[in-house]
């Protein structure tokens, strides 16, 4: 099997896409690179929460001391990513200006509050089982997609 010039090249070309995206958001403020970072969880976890819908996952949770579990509209996970995700925001950009090593601290401090997170869907009184594990899913997919954005924004100190 031979590889022709052009096919290489495309290659080239595919691989060296995501790393000017990258390149064009470390270079970008902390907080800009937050917002979409936010943005991104927010669709993401939207996503997986309209295919957990799909699949027959009742979509009803209660919060402490409540009597029944509510509905959870949709667009309610993308709104809960956003409000939660802004403490994050700030607390990266304050990290930036601060922090002798602000990646690291940024990373460790959202794995660990991540972590926590866990805990409200794991004692939300009247929800099923399965809406429990998809909420703690949830908060996971939302970490996953804005903490390393953040993170390796981070690690690229401004010029």
């Amino acid at each position: 099997m031979s590889v022709t010039v052009s096919q290489t090249q495309t290659l080239a070309q595919s691989a060296s896409t995501p790393r000017r995206t990258t390149r064009f958001l470390d270079s970008r403020p902390v907080w800009l690179v937050g917002v979409l970072a936010v943005l991104a969880g927010a669709v993401v976890t939207e996503a997986f929460s309209l295919v957990c819908r799909a699949a027959g996952v009742p979509m009803a949770a209660a919060s402490p001391g409540a009597k029944e579990a509510a509905e959870i509209p949709v667009g309610g996970f993308a709104g809960g990513v956003i409000f939660w995700s802004v403490a994050g925001v700030v607390l990266a950009v304050a990290l930036a200006r601060w922090a002798g090593r602000p990646a690291r601290t940024f990373t460790a401090i959202t794995v660990a509050l991540t972590a926590l997170s866990l805990a409200g869907p794991a004692v939300a009184p009247h929800t099923a089982t399965s809406t429990q594990i998809v909420l703690s899913v949830s908060h996971v997919v939302a970490a996953a997609v804005i903490i390393p954005l953040l993170a390796r924004r981070l690690a690229h100190r401004s010029r």
